[in-house]
């Protein structure tokens, strides 16, 4: 990579990382005294049952499922928002159920959710978990590859320090979301520590003394939610129960909300 190239790059990122900043002073509260909760989402009946496997945790095992997280979580969002199951139909075989998922995850998942009539139908089971779980190879096959994610240009943002200011958006924003009944995906770090370049997905918040706790599915971690926190006075977020993550200060940033980020 030339130098002006790198340059480039480097203005890109920050632009992004730093777009719609208001100033910290005088902004609109956070709303911490209320619950919010995306209506249309259920953890343990709208998400995948297998996880993303972390590398570091299986070496040398073939054919690892791992670093596939952004297409996990980007896919949950898109059957959420396109997909609609009916268990009162006959079961197709693999062939056909792999074309389903990738109609469903050929759609952008920042377009507005589809109403009933007009989903990708799921014949033969009940919901996203069931789904998973018993096709679970047809699944995946369908959501496809990792390589676009994993180059995909918004990761630059994770090398990039950020301000109290632009933390503060992203809490207003994921709470906006929240509040207009949609699902939010969030690209979290802790880098340069080798830990967490990870994504997870908002869908409810609840106060939590000085700041806010963001409740979240992890796609390394189907079995239950994780926690992280927005501490208002300090501006920041906070890996409060992050799956394979000691707790600690984290960054966040929104995934796949604009045809850009």
């Amino acid at each position: 990579m030339n130098s002006r190239l790198a340059a480039l790059l480097s203005v890109v990122a920050v632009t992004a990382a730093c777009a719609g900043t208001p100033p910290s002073s005088g902004g609109p509260p956070l709303g911490l005294d209320q619950r919010l909760v995306a209506p249309a989402f259920s953890f343990t009946a709208d998400t995948f049952e297998f996880p993303n496997m972390i590398r570091s945790r299986h070496p040398d095992e073939p054919g690892l499922y791992a670093n596939y997280c952004f297409v996990l979580a980007r896919g949950m969002r898109q059957f959420v928002q396109f997909a609609r199951f009916d268990p009162a139909l006959p079961k197709l075989d693999q062939a056909g159920y792999v074309e389903r998922v990738r109609q469903v995850a050929a759609l952008t998942p920042w377009q507005p959710a589809r109403p009933p009539d007009d989903r990708i139908v799921i014949p033969g089971y009940a919901n996203l978990r069931e789904f998973s779980r018993e096709e679970e190879a047809a699944v995946k096959e369908g959501l496809g590859g990792r390589f676009l994610t994993l180059v995909h240009w918004t990761n630059w943002r994770v090398v990039f320090p950020v301000t109290g200011d632009h933390q503060e958006v992203v809490a207003h924003e994921i709470l906006e979301e929240l509040r207009a009944g949609r699902l939010v995906q969030l690209l979290v770090t802790n880098w340069p520590k080798p830990e967490l370049n990870h994504t997870v997905v908002a869908f409810e918040s609840r106060p939590s003394g000085s700041g806010v706790e963001f409740v979240v599915w992890d796609p390394n971690n189907p079995a239950e939610p994780g926690i992280m926190t927005f501490d208002q006075s300090a501006r920041s977020f906070w890996a409060t129960r992050l799956y394979d993550t000691e707790p600690g200060p984290i960054r966040a940033f929104r995934m796949y909300y604009s045809r850009l980020l």
